[in-house]
């Protein structure tokens, strides 16, 4: 896979394309099936990222759910979920979140350069705190994800995350899933925020799948010539 893993990213969003309303309780925008999905996904990658942001308001778990799929892992000699990798310019995350203390797989996180002295001290034995540059390099990175092993990585997100490996040529595939809902506030989270991406009029992504699961829609975009490997 060369000097980074293949990047994937997952999202599910509103028809009007929100991550979230701009309310405290998170929004569902999927179901049942299609979470069943997305933990197939999660337990075909050997790491997981989201943003500082994402760890700080979902306090997500970022674990695969299926007992049988987390037995497979293990008896394929890994661990029982992917590895936990977030991304912060601050470095201020506590660890009591769950992004830390749920799972037996190794977390890791990379941190702008004037933070990172003062993140190791706060998430002394909960995460492996990185330097990664100022600001955060992905390239970097994504380089010593693959220098860790990591062949396949699963974005979820947030919207800042999202923006920033889509701008920067660094995704492979997306899986963007449609609800039947609009979340109409402009003060609500989207998908992506504004930047010069690589699809355009004249470029557009590759529509790969269309497939409904239930009352959402999944679209999934080639958005490399890498798509569909590891």
């Amino acid at each position: 896979m060369g000097d980074r893993p293949y990047v994937l990213l997952s999202c599910a969003v509103s028809i009007d394309g929100y991550l979230d309303d701009a309310t405290a309780d998170r929004l569902l925008l999927s179901n049942d099936t299609d979470f069943d999905r997305v933990d197939a996904v999660r337990a075909e990658c050997d790491a997981i990222l989201v943003g500082a942001n994402t760890v700080r308001r979902d306090d997500p778990g970022l674990l695969v759910r299926s007992r049988a799929r987390r037995d497979t892992r293990i008896a394929h000699g890994r661990p029982a979920s992917p590895v936990k990798v977030t991304l912060t310019g601050r470095g201020d995350l506590e660890p009591t979140a769950r992004f830390f203390l749920t799972g037996d797989s190794e977390k890791i996180v990379y941190c702008a350069t004037p933070a990172t002295g003062e993140a190791r001290e706060r998430l002394d034995g909960a995460a492996t705190v990185v330097d990664a540059g100022q600001p955060v390099d992905l390239r970097r990175v994504l380089a010593d994800l693959a220098r860790r092993g990591v062949r396949r990585l699963l974005v979820e997100g947030g919207g800042a995350v999202h923006t920033q490996f889509l701008a920067t040529g660094l995704a492979d595939e997306l899986h963007l899933v449609v609800a039947p809902i609009f979340v109409g506030n402009s003060r609500a989270p989207r998908f992506v925020g504004d930047g010069v991406f690589p699809w355009s009029t004249g470029n557009p992504a590759t529509l790969a799948e269309v497939r409904q699961i239930g009352d959402v829609v999944l679209l999934r975009y080639a958005l490399s010539e890498r798509f569909g490997a590891a």
